[in-house]
């Protein structure tokens, strides 16, 4: 079974589209480690709405946070403090899609960041979306893992913009799913759409 770990380069980048995509995809389930805020209306409830497949499950989050920001505020805000010994992936004979917080080195606590929650065995995909400085923080984030030894994958996110793709995987040498385009909105039909298209890809990973 594989446990594939959704990052991104930045924030409000498509993680959760993607994450969605995957899921469909290979019928997985999903995990939300940590949910910074938005919690009537969090990353698990809009996967679950954008899903068609009945084998999915939407398993729940380690930690709930109620205000919007990194983790490490959030839960000082909240009186909590984040271990990640208390961040244990659920059982499962399934597949499973672990989403991210923001990029790789969000702070859990003063110590641990988010890639202190991506353990050895997972496979990573980086969603990548352009934009001023882009290529610099896709390159860091993506060369950041290889060094710990992660299996990298990048999937583009947004218009495209091949000088910026073409440099970002000369560079890493890592392999593109493909791409999430702009689309109008995304509901369920959409997310099958690019599930179909991506099956092949995530499959083989």
């Amino acid at each position: 079974m594989q446990q594939i770990f959704v990052t991104g380069i930045s924030t409000e980048v498509g993680k959760t589209i993607a994450s969605a995509i995957i899921t469909e995809a290979l019928e997985a389930d999903y995990w939300k480690p940590i949910q910074a805020g938005d919690l009537e209306n969090s990353d698990s409830h809009k996967v679950a709405k954008l899903i068609s497949n009945k084998k999915t499950k939407i398993h729940q989050s380690s930690y709930e946070l109620q205000t919007p920001m990194s983790p490490h505020a959030a839960a000082a805000i909240d009186g909590v403090l984040i271990e990640t010994k208390k961040i244990v992936a659920p059982n499962t004979d399934n597949d499973l899609v672990i989403e991210g917080a923001g990029g790789l080195l969000v702070p859990l606590n003063e110590d641990d960041t988010i890639l202190d929650i991506i353990m050895p065995n997972y496979k990573v995909i980086v969603v990548s979306r352009h934009y001023l400085g882009s290529i610099n923080h896709s390159l860091l984030t993506i060369n950041w893992l290889k060094q710990k030894g992660y299996d990298v994958h990048v999937l583009f996110s947004g218009d495209a913009h091949p000088t910026t793709e073409a440099i970002i995987l000369s560079k890493t040498g890592v392999q593109c799913i493909g791409r999430i385009n702009e689309e109008p909105s995304f509901n369920k039909a959409v997310i099958s759409k690019y599930a179909k298209q991506f099956r092949r890809s995530l499959k083989d990973l």
